[in-house]
Formats: structure tokens, C-alpha cells, sequence
């Protein structure tokens, strides 16, 4: 039995909180470097054989599930000597009997070395795959970047250019060629509709109003563009009073609302968004709701919801909190939280009652 990769034992604590195994199976040797005689005989040689750091961890878990009476799980890493590869154990037990102040567990120790480095690799990788992540996001920004500017600066200018064109041959027709002047009124109407949605797809494309009038300022634009573009009414309130936050983390904030109002257009059937941001604490607060036919679970974990899940992803990426949820009252309602710049002062609203939009 001791090349079983788990060791059956019994652990006991007195109200002095003293620990005593009374109990340790024979395969214990097999990953532990110590007799069960050993371990029986005192625990400190067990605390011994774990790495220094984990030892004081160890005995504050074991008093925590003392005093609340409950199981223990405890993951801990095993001393090394040498080159030796590092070796990690799990401790879990079932609830605890009790009596006359003293607490006995009974549980299992596994070796969970290979289950641990699994998941190191997998937690590196996901950490990769989030560099990845936010490098391809910083190029898409620099090329919508300078699309936009190429939007702005030289279809813009052309079509500015053609419109006064266009007004000054209206100028220039006789006055007797009515059909001609109403054709040429038509034009130029096309034409301000051509630059009204150049400026916009400018705008969504890189809002050079965050840099100038900040976040606030960006998302009243953009609520204000979806409403005059989908013709669902779109309430906002942004209290930016003593919110400061990093240009990236703003930008990746204004990308989310403007993903969310897309998913609103495409999906919900709304006829009405509220948006609020304001300032809880040290967090950015974002709310998004709407009266539309709500987000059930299955919508929620679609394989190719990849608006969903690049939300997810920009707020992972910025320690953010997302929460997606059906509104109390039918729709959708989306919360998200990012960290603001650490300030001293303490908005002196933070506590008050948050007023629903509708």
C-alpha cells in the first residue's frame, strides 16, 4: 500500500489547541518521508515536513474549522531538499464530532503534486492567452484609431467639399428650372446625411470626446447616437464627481457600454435602455438595464456569444466584476464594476440611496 497516493488518518484538537493524530494509515511513508509511528507521535513532526510558510497556515485553518465546526480542505506544499521537485498534499476531512471540548476530524491526505502543476500550467496559459488577449485589443484600438482619422480628416474634408460645391451649382441654376434645384436640394441632403454618419462611425470608432470632456461626456454621446440611430429611448445619468480612472481602463469601460447597447439593438426587443454610471466607494459603478425580453441561462453560456464573453474578458482584464442578470421587473440588467485611481477623499454621495431609472 505505499505507493497509494493517499493516507487515511484521524486528527484531534484540544481546547488548548493542541493537535494529536490518533490515527494515520500505513501508505503514509509513500509521499510524507515519515512512519505513521512518527506522525503519531507528535505533530509537529508532520508540521515539520511541510514547507515553513504553510505550517502557521495549516494550524489557523485547522482552528478556523474548529470554531465553526466544520470540514476542512486544506492544499499545502511539502519541504524540499536540494533540487528535489516540489511536492504539494491536500488535506480534507468530513465534519468534525465534538465533545467535551475536543474536536476530532476524520479525513483523507493525497498527493495532488500532479493536479496542482495541471493547474499552474492552465493558469499560465490562461494568464498568456489574457496578454494575448489585451495585445490584439491594443492594435484593434490603434487601427480604429487611425481609421477614424482618416474618416474625420479626409472623407470629411471631400465630403465638405462637394456639399459647398453642390449648394453653390444650386446657386448657379436659372430660377425656372424647378425640377433641377429640387434634385439638387435632394443631393445635398444626401450629403448631410452622408457626414452626419461619418461623424458618427468616427466617434464609435475612437471617441476623441473621452479624451477631451472624459467618460461621462463619451457615454451621454453614445447613448444619445444609439437612440437617434435604433429609435429606442435611451435615459442616462452620469455622476462623475470624484471619479478618476486610467484612459485605458475608460476606454475599455466606454467599449463594454457600447457592446452592451449593440446586444440591447440586436436582441432584447426593447423599447427603452437606462444607464447609469456613478461612483461606489473605490469602484466605478456602470449600470445598464432595459425592458426588453430578459437573457435567460441558455443565452448566457452560447458558444458563440462572443460579445458576452468579450465583455467578460475586457473587465477580467481590468480586475473588473461583471454580473449579467434578468431585471426585477422583465428585461436585462447588467452591472459592472472596475477600480478607480486610489484617492483620499471619499465622495461624500457614496452612501446614498441609488435612484432607479425607470
Amino acid at each position: 500500500m505505499t505507493n497509494v497516493p493517499c493516507a487515511i488518518f484521524r486528527l484531534q484538537r484540544h481546547k488548548t489547541g493542541a493537535l494529536q493524530f490518533l490515527h494515520m494509515s500505513d501508505n503514509s511513508p509513500a509521499f510524507l518521508r515519515l512512519t505513521p509511528e512518527e506522525i503519531l507521535t507528535s505533530f509537529s513532526a508532520f508540521a515539520s515536513s511541510l514547507d515553513p510558510t504553510d505550517q502557521a497556515r495549516l494550524e489557523e485553518a485547522i482552528a478556523v474549522a474548529a470554531a465553526k465546526r466544520s470540514a476542512l480542505t486544506w492544499i499545502g506544499k511539502l519541504r524540499t531538499r536540494g533540487r528535489q521537485k516540489a511536492r504539494w498534499i491536500r488535506l480534507q476531512t468530513m465534519r468534525p464530532k465534538t465533545s467535551a471540548g475536543l474536536v476530532c476530524w476524520q479525513g483523507v491526505i493525497s498527493d495532488v503534486t500532479r493536479e496542482h502543476d495541471l493547474e499552474q500550467s492552465l493558469r499560465r496559459s490562461r494568464e498568456q492567452l489574457s496578454e494575448l488577449s489585451s495585445y490584439l485589443e491594443a492594435g484593434k484600438e490603434e487601427e480604429r484609431e487611425r481609421i477614424a482619422r482618416d474618416i474625420h480628416d479626409e472623407l470629411g474634408s471631400l465630403l465638405v467639399a462637394i456639399k459647398i460645391e453642390s449648394a453653390l451649382l444650386t446657386s448657379k441654376l436659372p430660377k425656372n428650372q424647378a425640377a433641377l434645384r429640387e434634385k439638387s436640394r435632394s443631393i445635398e441632403s444626401l450629403l448631410d446625411q452622408a457626414m452626419g454618419t461619418a461623424s458618427r462611425v468616427a466617434r464609435e470608432l475612437r471617441p476623441g470626446i473621452l479624451k477631451e470632456f472624459g467618460l461621462s461626456a463619451a457615454i451621454e454621446c453614445q447613448a444619445e447616437d444609439f437612440s437617434q440611430r435604433t429609435g429606442i429611448a435611451c435615459r442616462t445619468q452620469c455622476d462623475d464627481e470624484g471619479i478618476e480612472i486610467e484612459e485605458r481602463s475608460a476606454l475599455a469601460v466606454f467599449r463594454i457600454v457600447q457592446e452592451a447597447l449593440t446586444n440591447v439593438a440586436k436582441h432584447a426587443h426593447a423599447s427603452l435602455v437606462a444607464l447609469r454610471l456613478y461612483r461606489d466607494r473605490q469602484q466605478l459603478i456602470v449600470e445598464i438595464r432595459d425592458n426588453g425580453r430578459g437573457i435567460s441561462d441558455i443565452d448566457l453560456h452560447k458558444t458563440k456569444s462572443f460579445g458576452l464573453r468579450g465583455i467578460r474578458e475586457r473587465v477580467r482584464s481590468f480586475s473588473g466584476e461583471l454580473s449579467i442578470s434578468p431585471g426585477e421587473q422583465g428585461g436585462t440588467h447588467i452591472v459592472l464594476s472596475m477600480p478607480l485611481k486610489s484617492s483620499g477623499r471619499r465622495n461624500a454621495a457614496d452612501n446614498e440611496v441609488q435612484h432607479r431609472l425607470f
